[in-house]
């Protein structure tokens, strides 16, 4: 199995989209995650992320250039409990939603698709942590369409129990830059995560995002012994 560093994979394009880390830290004491957003067009790149509870959402930085909310405006992370959601678009929402009435991440999922801008049709990406008596697991989700056909979705969970500390998982929405936009192939990605505070973290994942596209980065240690949470969130529009 391939282990590449946070650096060297955030390098290695300079469009991923949209990403979400997941991981446990290398004391093996917290969960990890990571969301970031990257935009090319102006409406994209005017955004910002905004904290709100426990919870985060995005917001236009300058209302009046806001041309369309539509896939833009939505709630990356809910908590639900002592699951955190993380994804790219308003199947958060959905997630929290179905799995309060006891479905599983899996089955609220079975109700969404890829998202609806064609001709990129930008696969809906998901993650959730579940902590419990000092350990965690986690699963992540890929919607996509099949070869570029919206008629077709292909439906991927990667789920991860005990995980080793120190790596983490990495997917993202595309494959690089390009028209239509390549959407991501292949399993999540496998990382090391250091040993370091989330300050450290936060300094390393914003700084090897690509400077032209990179426009918010939200990053969430979570106490695998109390449940609490500490997190910083960047936004290149401050």
């Amino acid at each position: 199995m391939k282990i590449s560093s946070i650096a060297s994979e955030l390098n290695s394009l300079a469009y991923h989209g949209r990403g979400i880390i997941i991981g446990k830290s290398a004391d093996g004491k917290k969960a990890v995650t990571a969301y970031f957003i990257m935009g090319r067009s102006v409406n994209s790149r005017n955004r910002v992320f905004v904290a709100e509870g426990d919870a985060m959402r995005t917001k236009a930085f300058d209302e009046s250039k806001m041309v369309d909310p539509h896939l833009i405006i939505y709630y990356p992370v809910r908590v639900l409990g002592n699951k955190t959601i993380v994804t790219n678009g308003d199947q958060t929402d959905t997630i929290y939603e179905l799995m309060d009435k006891q479905m599983t991440f899996e089955q609220a999922l079975r109700t969404r698709e890829f998202e609806d801008d064609k001709p990129n049709f930008t696969p809906r990406i998901s993650g959730i942590i579940h902590h419990e008596k000092g350990d965690m697991n986690y699963a992540m989700s890929i919607l996509k369409s099949a070869e570029g056909d919206d008629s077709s979705c292909e439906r991927f969970t990667y789920a991860y129990s005990n995980p080793i500390a120190g790596r983490a998982k990495f997917i993202h929405t595309y494959n690089g830059d390009g028209n239509p936009l390549p959407s991501f192939e292949g399993e999540p990605k496998t990382l090391e995560l250091p040993d370091m505070d989330i300050d450290a973290l936060t300094d390393l994942i914003w700084t090897n995002l690509n400077e032209d596209n990179k426009v918010s980065l939200f990053v969430r240690y979570i106490d695998l012994a109390t449940g609490e949470a500490d997190t910083r969130i960047v936004n290149k529009n401050a």
